[in-house]
């Protein structure tokens, strides 16, 4: 990528892959792609990477304050030990007691609320999105 409207072109064009295309572009410039399936997110992760490549990325100078400044504490909800969730599915109320070590549910303890919505529906789920705690929840 050699001008700025090149960069824009290509990252324009990844608006309408689909995420087979995405990931082979992923290969292309950085490597192995990651086991993401949200074309939205390898978009703009895609986006950051190309922007990166061609513009030279961040400066040493902000990746050092970025290192002293630590991990982000992830954004949401924080359930307190004892917090109770519930969800309604298929007519059926799906309650679940936070606990220290987990969650409890139907007298069993589980290690994620992804887990207890698969037991749940048999279907594989975000556990924070299934019980609402998500903004994109069902």
């Amino acid at each position: 990528m050699t001008g700025g409207s090149d960069l824009e072109k290509e990252i324009k064009s990844l608006e309408v892959l689909g995420l087979g295309d995405l990931r082979s572009i992923w290969a292309v410039h950085v490597g192995p792609p990651p086991k993401l399936r949200s074309e939205e997110l390898l978009r703009l992760l895609l986006a950051w990477r190309l922007q990166a490549e061609a513009l030279g990325g961040l400066t040493p100078e902000t990746r050092r304050l970025l290192r002293r400044r630590g991990a982000i504490a992830p954004e949401g909800r924080a359930l307190g030990d004892g917090a109770i969730l519930r969800r309604d599915w298929q007519g059926r109320q799906i309650e679940v007691v936070v606990r220290a070590d987990g969650f409890l549910w139907e007298g069993e303890t589980y290690p994620s609320l992804s887990a207890i919505a698969r037991a749940a529906t048999g279907t594989r789920w975000n556990g924070p999105r299934f019980f609402g705690l998500r903004e994109d929840a069902p």
